[in-house]
């Protein structure tokens, strides 16, 4: 796991349930409406009714997802601790527990259930900000005219399930480590190892794995993503790498089974990205002292 001198952000400067809370889920129902006052689990909402809802891609039990604790009462998850292979514990703390379901860390979103999300309670992901200078054709680095600051650039895809832009991150699998999903995510979403022939992917393994040597964490925590629910909700560890070497100018970046396209894109605090990765790219740029 990669090690970082500054400290990260903390819980309240990431999550207010804004992506996660009256919108229509994501191929789903209309969330139940939670005002902005009613979000914590501990301000009496009588009124609220959230909407019930798992997605049948997850209720058809595939191998990524828990069973159904509300119809099979045998099953007894070990929340708050590590189940198994499988992290149910909160990178924000202690989370609470009711009538055996757990209640998202950050409060209220309006529907229960699963949603899109395999798991009971925290999801765990991991999301690589892979960060380069924007150099000129001589060489030398951008200035933003406005800042007067170097003008950092990141790789980005476009997914393919909500068409925003985002980091090329994906799930923590159980039994895997943060840092092992890191290196592979980035592999498959932004350079699609998958395709590529046995020694050619050997040879871009090598130098995703050096150039993952060293990171700087930028969060760990809560994500306000739009398909968090009440009993299930994202959280990840955003780590930032920087290209010193020029390393990816030898790889073509090519998009993976889940995502629609990719490049390189400028940080800038105009833009607009998936979930909280906008927040993620934001600390990239302040922790490089660069333009934003």
């Amino acid at each position: 796991m990669p090690k970082s001198d500054r400290k990260t952000p903390s819980l309240s400067q990431n999550a207010n349930n804004v992506r996660c809370r009256n919108a229509k889920y994501l191929d789903g129902p209309e969330r139940g409406v939670v005002p902005d006052d009613k979000v914590s689990w501990d301000v009496e909402f009588k009124e609220y009714k959230p909407v019930e809802f798992t997605s049948p891609k997850v209720s058809a039990h595939p191998v990524w997802a828990d069973p159904d604790i509300k119809t099979d009462k045998k099953v007894a998850l070990k929340f708050n601790k590590v189940d198994g292979k499988t992290n149910r514990k909160s990178h924000v703390g202690e989370y609470k527990v009711v009538n055996g379901m757990p209640l998202n860390v950050s409060g209220r979103t309006g529907i229960t259930g699963r949603g899109l999300l395999g798991k009971w309670g925290p999801n765990h992901a991991a999301d690589p900000v892979v960060t380069r200078w924007k150099h000129d054709d001589k060489g030398e680095k951008v200035l933003n005219p406005n800042t007067n600051k170097p003008i950092l650039q990141f790789v980005s895809i476009k997914r393919n399930d909500t068409g925003e832009w985002a980091i090329p991150g994906g799930m923590v699998e159980a039994g895997d480590s943060v840092s092992a999903t890191l290196k592979k995510e980035f592999g498959e979403e932004a350079l699609n190892t998958m395709k590529m022939e046995k020694k050619q992917r050997a040879e871009v393994s090598k130098q995703v794995k050096d150039l993952f040597k060293k990171g700087n964490v930028l969060y760990k925590g809560y994500v306000d993503d739009p398909r968090n629910t009440d009993n299930a909700w994202m959280e990840t560890v955003a780590v930032n790498y920087h290209d010193h070497k020029g390393t990816f100018h030898k790889f073509k970046l090519q998009a993976g089974d889940d995502a629609g396209h990719v490049e390189w894109v400028d940080m800038d605090s105009s833009l607009k990205l998936y979930a909280s990765h906008s927040y993620f790219v934001m600390g990239a740029a302040k922790a490089n002292d660069a333009h934003w």
